[in-house]
């Protein structure tokens, strides 16, 4: 991890860095600077919907309070060649109401903005991530979630080796049980299998 001034208000953290992407923290002109490219219908269709500037500042307190509690959180993706804000990817603790049997999980998620949907960003960033879960901070054991109608997101947890868990799925009860964020299905990924879930998912990349 490294140290980076160029940012106002708040020096950040280099938390990981791939070929094309920086995982950074967050500084004090990422709450607006996010909500203004992320709260769109597609990119919010599984999380709830679009939000209020209240209900995302809320959310942005609670990750900076993951970094701050944990060492982690969901990090801010930024593109390297010209450090533009492609969406969040990272780690934090498993907290949804419903999902008692993964409570304080090691969870990996991501959000990225329309524009770098289908460009193998949120892989990268994924792969890097769950470097980090199992090496800086020993998880036994990493999960997803996502809601049961996002196929996209299910796929990428396929190509990173997760194995679905039907036993583990729940109901989010901040929404209604026939809400599109229901139900919620899960993924895991253990410390022992990630060694060649990695190598195929990299190489597949690849081949890509």
């Amino acid at each position: 991890m490294r140290w980076c001034a160029g940012w106002r208000h708040l020096v950040v953290k280099i938390v990981a860095e791939t070929e094309r992407l920086r995982l950074r923290t967050w500084n004090d002109d990422d709450e607006f600077r996010f909500f203004e490219v992320m709260n769109t219908p597609a990119v919010m269709r599984w999380l709830g919907g679009k939000q209020t500037a209240e209900e995302w500042s809320a959310g942005y307190q609670r990750l900076r309070r993951y970094q701050r509690d944990y060492g982690f959180t969901f990090w801010i993706v930024e593109r390297k060649a010209d450090r533009q804000i492609l969406g969040f990817c990272g780690l934090k603790r498993a907290n949804a109401p419903g999902a008692d049997a993964l409570a304080g999980e090691v969870e990996v998620g991501w959000r990225l903005r329309e524009d770098a949907w289908g460009r193998g960003y949120a892989k990268e960033a994924a792969i890097a991530s769950l470097d980090l879960a199992f090496g800086r901070f020993g998880a036994r054991q990493v999960v997803a979630v996502t809601a049961a109608g996002n196929a996209p997101s299910q796929g990428l947890m396929k190509r990173l080796g997760m194995q679905r868990r039907c036993e583990l799925d729940f109901v989010d009860q901040r929404f209604a049980v026939d809400h599109d964020v229901n139900p919620q299905v899960v993924f895991t990924i253990e410390a022992t299998e990630w060694p060649v879930a990695r190598e195929l998912a990299l190489d597949s990349s690849r081949r890509s």
